[in-house]
């Protein structure tokens, strides 16, 4: 038995939110997002679990030439383009499409001799003020564009989608269509959010990202998604204390009462947030237990009080199955993304199929 931390990846889950995918755009082709190791889930692992996707898409060339390594030859997307002419021959000899958001790649497909044309994706950017040529900018842009590489789409992306209350998305959309609608091209405009809560923004393409790992893009969990990745470890101590002793670093926590104490293999370097607040809940057992005290580097705490026959050995989730990556997220007051790309790389992992 080992007492270190680790991570299950449930290829099955990933299917499953694949499906709801398809069941909430069912017109659209899939454009798996699995940038960044697939959100911290490995993306081998997760590239493989997805082959009934269209297509998947990543944020830089290196993780496209990456799978390319792997031997995945499904079409593959780089959202972020290629930044210079080593980049753009490497992603054009691995067969990858690049989105196009700056006048500067125009100016290095320009530039750069390659055996044949490379394929694109334009994106523009309809609010959100980050990548993207101005809608004004398209016809200019598309003409030169066609001369240069094959077209294969236009693409946005949604800034506050996560907000079902906020207009904005339906603006974003008006404002794409107004632009690209006439191009007679594939176009590409929904993320997860989207996907789950704006359908007029589905297109002929959807991009889904965290609701392929079981998370929701919104602020409370969607039930019919299924947890993909479960963070577990062991409790490695119980300890009894007394009423008014200190416990952990800084002494920030104090038992109203005399206590047990867990100690649980996991910490910081772990992945598990320093800045998770007292009574965060932790899974022991399948019952949830509270944290105490400040998470350190390798560790942390939970009052087990209310089990005193935990021991030693005894299974903890963290998250994931039976504990919501939202509900930890919420309570470190932050957002799942952060939670699954922040796993050390000293954590185990195990894949589930």
């Amino acid at each position: 038995m080992s007492f270190s931390p680790w991570i299950e990846i449930d290829t099955r889950a990933l299917r499953h939110n694949l499906g709801v995918v398809r069941d909430h755009a069912p017109g659209s082709r899939i454009m798996a997002v699995i940038k960044a190791d697939a959100y911290g889930h490995g993306v081998q692992v997760v590239a493989s679990a997805l082959e009934e996707a269209d297509s998947f898409a990543l944020a830089r060339v290196e993780e496209g030439l990456e799978l390319r390594r792997a031997g995945v030859e499904k079409p593959v997307l780089v959202l972020g383009g290629a930044h210079d002419a080593q980049e753009l021959e490497a992603a054009a000899a691995a067969g990858l499409d690049l989105v196009v958001h700056h006048a500067f790649q125009l100016a290095l497909l320009r530039e750069t001799p390659l055996p044949s044309p490379v394929a694109v994706w334009l994106k523009v950017d309809t609010g959100m003020n980050r990548l993207g040529v101005k809608p004004g900018e398209v016809p200019g842009v598309l003409q030169t564009l066609k001369s240069l590489a094959k077209v294969r789409g236009c693409l946005t992306h949604l800034a506050n989608a996560d907000d079902l209350g906020d207009d904005f998305t339906r603006v974003q959309v008006q404002r794409f269509h107004t632009a690209v609608g006439h191009t007679g091209l594939p176009l590409s405009i929904a993320n997860s959010a989207g996907i789950l809560g704006w359908p007029e923004s589905h297109a002929d393409w959807v991009r889904p990202g965290i609701m392929l790992y079981g998370a929701s893009p919104f602020a409370a969990p969607v039930d019919v998604l299924q947890p993909v990745m479960t963070f577990a470890s062991r409790l490695i101590s119980v300890k009894k204390v007394r009423a008014g002793e200190p416990v952990g670093y800084g002494g920030l926590w104090q038992a109203p009462r005399d206590s047990i104490i867990g100690v649980v293999a996991a910490g910081y370097a772990d992945g598990y947030p320093r800045e998770m607040p007292g009574g965060a809940p932790v899974l022991v057992n399948g019952l949830i237990a509270p944290l105490v005290g400040r998470v350190s580097m390798d560790t942390l705490m939970v009052d087990l009080t209310e089990q005193p026959e935990a021991c030693p050995g005894d299974p903890v989730i963290l998250w994931g199955r039976g504990l919501p990556a939202e509900t930890i997220a919420g309570a470190a007051q932050t957002i799942p993304y952060t939670l699954f790309c922040g796993i050390g790389g000293r954590v185990r992992r195990k894949v589930l199929t």
